[in-house]
């Protein structure tokens, strides 16, 4: 409560000219309150007036009245001094760096809270009373606190500008529209601001609408890419999933294939092993045999010789000889020779990306079908878009479209608005004779003809139709021959570095087929030669 108070007795015994406790009181007639100083110096700028205003309610006075200092009010302000009342304003109040200050306020200048279109004068709170208070100041127009009030000056007049010429698009005073704006086309600023504020108010719509188109088209790539994230994510666990199989079945396999062998082995070893054996017995057998023949050959009994001679010169029959065993050898160069030949098939199989195989039936293609619309920035002024910007229709009476940088100038093409990878199939239905095309985004717009015409550079492969067809790319054509069709399918694998075009029908006929390698995202096109009337449209596919 005290603080209230002591803020009401501020207000009472402060200068409303520099908002500081009076110094040397005066009372001028109308019965505001100002420091002498303050008075003296307001009123010195008014000498060449005729008349002389009180700051705060205007009322004027003629001659200067004599400012007498109010004693009673001194000493009632030296009084209030003594009890603490500070006066001055808190810093924040103060104008500072890139504020309004008040055009009122003496000495260090308040911030001002409005600015007045009619007097051309900014005010703090204080000195903006009189506009709340006084009926003088009933018509003024306030707004917030502007530093450029003085633009609304007339620099030749010094008058205030509240005529617009439409003529000159600029704004006038009333001076200007009877001299070198004469005869313009004027209206007032208000009566100007009522049209630019619709103007403004449907540009915001414009505005407001792209927004929430493009805050859509982002959710709607957000949802592709979580799409695209959840996939890739489910093939790389699938893949996974397949590769571990895939090496358990190797491992396992090689395991077998160890054990084959190894088995293989210990059967041919033991086999050499028993007739290893049963030679050793031979040989010793014989060395005994030898043994005692040589011994009777030493023998000068004739008798006893001839009677041992019989039984000792039989011999066992011999073991077969050993043969090396090429079966089994064989066998060991064949399970290397099949273990190499299935390490090649899977290297070439895990040397690449696996890649899938091509459609062949248009349900297969359909898989891959992909909506399409067409871009209105790179559209040419003849071509008329529709159906939701899938369609167009040639018509050189066409109003022509704004200026923009991915718009072609000199030849009737459009290109879609999205860029297309992987694999992507779409059907165009047209009326002969037209062009179907794909190129990269950077294909020129205007200058050189084979810079950016779809099929003269290396930017842009194309197919001509007509009363046959034609492919061209980098300014080289091949004539081609096909059934003759009303739609034309595409077919782009873009890694894989494949574009294909096919003549729709009750089947689906390839006309021609390129494999080549793309460097940069591919935007569908077409091409409409006229005459008017003609038209080309991107089909809605299921």
């Amino acid at each position: 409560m005290a603080q209230q108070r002591n803020q009401t007795d501020e207000g009472k015994f402060c200068c409303s000219i520099c908002l500081d406790l009076l110094k040397d009181p005066v009372t001028i007639p109308c019965g505001h309150n100002y420091c002498m100083g303050c008075l003296k110096a307001h009123w010195d700028e008014e000498d060449q007036k005729v008349n002389y205003s009180c700051p705060q309610c205007r009322q004027t006075f003629y001659p200067r009245p004599v400012l007498l200092k109010n004693t009673m009010l001194a000493e009632l302000v030296e009084e209030l001094k003594k009890t603490g009342l500070q006066a001055a304003p808190a810093d924040h109040c103060y104008a500072g760096p890139g504020d309004v200050a008040c055009d009122f306020c003496t000495g260090r200048k308040l911030k001002a809270s409005k600015s007045c279109l009619q007097c051309l004068a900014s005010y703090c709170k204080q000195h903006l009373q009189p506009h709340y208070e006084s009926s003088a100041f009933k018509k003024h127009k306030l707004v917030e606190a502007s530093v450029k009030l003085q633009e609304n000056i007339c620099s030749r007049h010094d008058e205030v500008m509240k005529i617009f010429c439409r003529t000159d698009q600029q704004c006038i005073c009333f001076l200007c529209s009877m001299d070198e704006h004469k005869g313009h086309d004027t209206v007032s600023a208000a009566a100007e601001r009522t049209e630019k504020q619709k103007e403004l108010d449907e540009s915001r719509q414009r505005i407001q609408q792209r927004v929430q188109d493009r805050e859509k088209d982002v959710k709607e790539l957000q949802r592709e890419m979580e799409t695209i994230n959840r996939s890739a994510d489910k093939a790389v666990e699938d893949s996974e999933e397949i590769f571990t199989e895939l090496m358990r079945l190797v491992e396992k396999r090689r395991s077998d294939v160890k054990q084959q062998i190894r088995t293989q082995q210990t059967t041919e070893v033991s086999q050499i092993k028993d007739l290893q054996e049963k030679l050793d017995q031979e040989i010793t057998e014989l060395k005994r045999k030898d043994a005692e023949l040589d011994q009777l050959s030493r023998t000068e009994d004739h008798t006893q010789f001839l009677h041992s001679y019989p039984s000792l010169s039989e011999l066992t029959e011999p073991t077969d000889s050993p043969r090396p065993n090429i079966s089994c050898l064989q066998y060991f160069k064949d399970v290397v020779a099949a273990v190499t030949a299935a390490r090649d098939k899977m290297h070439a199989i895990l040397s690449e990306t696996p890649s899938l195989a091509e459609p062949t039936t248009r349900a297969e293609f359909l898989h891959y079908s992909r909506q399409i619309t067409l871009d209105p920035n790179t559209a040419h002024t003849y071509l008329v878009l529709s159906e939701e910007n899938r369609k167009i229709t040639y018509n050189d009476k066409n109003k022509p479209y704004p200026e923009h940088p991915d718009r072609f100038i000199n030849i009737s093409q459009v290109l879609s608005k999205d860029g297309l990878t992987g694999r992507c199939y779409w059907e165009v239905e047209i009326s002969r004779p037209a062009a179907v095309a794909v190129a990269y985004k950077s294909i020129s717009r205007l200058g050189d003809f084979n810079a950016h015409v779809f099929g003269y550079n290396k930017k842009s492969w194309a197919l001509y139709i007509s009363d046959s067809y034609t492919f061209s790319h980098n300014n080289h054509s091949l004539g081609i021959s096909g059934p003759k069709s009303s739609r034309i399918g595409v077919y782009l694998d873009h890694r894989a570095g494949i574009l294909s075009f096919y003549s729709v029908s009750e089947t689906m006929t390839l006309l021609h087929r390129v494999q080549t390698t793309f460097t940069e995202p591919l935007y569908a096109g077409l091409w409409l030669f006229g005459p008017n009337g003609d038209t080309a449209e991107l089909c809605k596919l299921k």
